[in-house]
């Protein structure tokens, strides 16, 4: 099998260099989270400044009110790491052994000494208990809590306990789902929940509706089967962020998003396009939308016919027509957006894609896809197609 080269949209740059310049990570590190060639970014990012269509700050001299700044951060800083060690030893203060047990599991994650201020917990207490023996049963449990706790992490407290255990199962760890969830409970760890989204969209009455062809059936055969898309919108301090998303029916992925500041016509054909430059479908794939006036325009219905695409549309008021794509909104807002507060648009916008291109596409454990992510699903199926 030929292996398709990927390709990459100007506005898939240009997030990826902002996430570069505001993420704290490296630029190996987000290649690898986003899939993308060694030293794409890095080039991504010198063509851009060439160009002129990004300012980065350089260095320079810190000024006393620049070191005030620097000063209040670590101010805040410290007390970020009292509220974050409230919140997350909130359920464990009921004994001693369980805070000593906490400032054990979170030492590399916060200061020692601030866990014991913040947990009430002597130094010399603490000590003592960490010379106390342990039991193998203890120890094992320590261990398997310390892979539980990183997977939770890198899903970005998102997985609950299947979600887990089928990782660790993946990464060939022997335990039960019944033990996962209960450490995890021990140790409040709670996947974030899910909730309805609001519907964005207004139906146009002049404009013709197309009639439902999915009826509610969301099982694909195949990868550019069946595309499902919508709109939602993020809050901001700016102001309303609108995210329009295209989904693939068989592997749930996102194959094409765009982010504007208004619900225009613009936002859903720049989903559109991204995803058909992104993947080329097959005249047979079917498109499925709510009766939004931008589903309904014109030009976005002349678009899908020059590309041999079928529409289909919900029902009137029919939000579980459009079911996956409302779950993957759902787990947009409840695992991500709903925990952040957005100084601007650029913020939410370079958040949402990491989210969107690092983690939903490609790590994400789905148990709609056998506990794989949407990418995996998708090699996958070609696996089985060129052996077949």
């Amino acid at each position: 099998m030929t292996k398709t080269r990927r390709t990459y949209t100007d506005e898939f740059k240009r997030e990826a260099v902002q996430l570069l310049e505001t993420s704290g990570k490296s630029a190996r590190q987000l290649e690898r989270d986003l899939g993308i060639g060694k030293t794409c970014l890095s080039r991504w990012k010198r063509e851009l400044e060439v160009k002129g269509q990004q300012a980065f700050p350089g260095q320079g001299r810190v000024t006393p009110e620049q070191e005030r700044i620097r000063e209040l951060e670590r101010e805040n800083e410290i007390l970020r790491q009292e509220r974050d060690i409230l919140k997350k030893s909130g359920h464990l203060l009921a004994t001693k052994q369980m805070r000593f047990q906490f400032i054990g599991d979170h030492r590399n994650e916060f200061p020692v000494a601030r866990m014991h201020k913040v947990l009430d917990i002597s130094r010399s207490g603490y000590y003592a208990w960490r010379k106390r023996p342990v039991s193998a049963r203890e120890m094992a449990n320590q261990e398997l809590y310390k892979k539980i706790e990183a997977v939770y992490n890198e899903s970005h407290e998102t997985y609950g306990s299947p979600r887990v255990y089928h990782q660790l199962k993946k990464q060939g760890v022997a335990c039960s789902q019944n033990r996962v969830a209960r450490l995890m409970r021990l140790r409040g760890l709670r996947a974030k929940q899910t909730r309805r989204y609001k519907t964005t969209t207004k139906r146009n009455k002049s404009h013709p509706a197309a009639p439902n062809l999915l009826k509610r059936d969301f099982v694909a055969e195949r990868p550019n089967q069946k595309w499902l898309t919508d709109i939602t919108y993020i809050p901001t301090q700016e102001g309303w962020l609108y995210l329009a998303a295209v989904l693939d029916l068989y592997s749930r992925r996102i194959v094409g998003w765009a982010m504007l500041d208004r619900m225009t016509g613009d936002l859903t054909m720049g989903a559109l396009k991204m995803a058909i430059r992104q993947r080329q479908p097959d005249l047979d794939l079917i498109h499925h939308s709510d009766q939004g006036s931008q589903y309904t325009d014109g030009l976005y219905q002349a678009l899908l016919k020059d590309y041999g695409i079928q529409v289909s549309m919900n029902g009137v008021g029919s939000w579980y027509d459009n079911a996956p794509m409302e779950s993957f909104f759902g787990s947009l807002k409840s695992e991500w957006v709903n925990h952040h507060v957005y100084r601007t648009r650029g913020e939410a916008r370079t958040d949402i894609f990491y989210y969107i291109e690092a983690f939903y596409n490609r790590r994400r454990l789905h148990s709609s896809l056998d506990y794989l992510s949407p990418e995996a699903y998708e090699q996958l199926y070609h696996q089985q197609q060129s052996v077949a």
